[in-house]
């Protein structure tokens, strides 16, 4: 059964409103999962490009990830980035809880990320003895273009990060929203498929995925800092994501789909 836009925005204001109320602890044990489910889809999408030598086919099934953290109710920042906003443009929680969600579902997700990365290098490497195979050179040369080749472009690669990571939080807020656009299980993973196959297969930066793939490319080999991954990438691409969701799904859809706000 099809949902309309802004039955679509209603359910995500209150949605948005239940995240912001959560308790620490789910706060941050769905924000472990969500990062090492998302961990697993990156690391599929990396062995099936490997074994195609087709990035489009590793785009392809990507979103299994999402699906799976989505149809679990879990906690992902980058969908949050949007969805938080929604109720605070309606006056009905705080900015404290908003950074309180944010900060506390980040942290869990740079665990979970260094979790699956440290568990990844093991399986695919046999505990770095075997660093041979197509998937982990791939994996490597990735977490060298999202660093690296940033750095050596200077100020304008902090740009490029950010905008790539602009236009990366377009698409995954949109598929948070598309999910409600559906009351039934099937019509809502094809409609969060779509959005984010199209933001995988363009390269566009995210900033939870990144949490596990540089990290794991550094430990099979990449010759990647923790400065380089934290400078080049994670910060403008945490930031960017930010504007992305806030400015183009949470404050354009609420703009022309939200009710008025009631006053007293």
């Amino acid at each position: 059964m099809y949902v309309p836009p802004h039955e679509v925005v209603a359910q995500a204001t209150q949605i948005g409103a239940k995240k912001a109320a959560l308790s620490p602890k789910d706060m941050a044990v769905r924000g472990f999962l969500s990062a090492s489910l998302l961990g697993y889809a990156t690391a599929l999408a990396v062995y099936a490009s490997a074994q195609t030598n087709s990035p489009l086919v590793g785009a392809l099934i990507f979103p299994v990830g999402f699906v799976m953290l989505s149809l679990l109710g879990l906690e992902l920042v980058t969908g949050n980035f949007a969805l938080l906003l929604l109720p605070a443009f309606q006056r009905q929680i705080r900015m404290g809880q908003i950074l309180r969600n944010w900060v506390v579902v980040y942290f869990a997700h740079i665990v979970g990320g260094l979790f699956l990365a440290y568990l990844v290098y093991v399986a695919w490497t046999s505990g770095g003895t075997h660093l041979g195979d197509p998937w982990v050179k791939r994996l490597t040369t990735i977490a060298e273009n999202k660093t690296i080749a940033y750095a050596q472009m200077g100020v304008q690669g902090l740009w490029v990060a950010f905008v790539k990571a602009v236009l990366c939080n377009w698409m995954v807020t949109l598929a948070s929203f598309l999910a409600l656009a559906s009351h039934e299980v099937t019509g809502k993973v094809v409609a969060m498929w779509l959005p984010i196959f199209t933001f995988f297969a363009l390269g566009f930066e995210h900033s939870v995925v990144n949490l596990f793939l540089i990290p794991a490319g550094i430990l099979m080999g990449a010759p990647v800092s923790v400065v380089d991954w934290w400078l080049w990438n994670q910060i403008p691409v945490t930031i960017g994501n930010i504007v992305g969701g806030a400015l183009f799904t949470a404050g354009a859809l609420h703009w022309t789909y939200a009710p008025p706000r009631e006053t007293k």
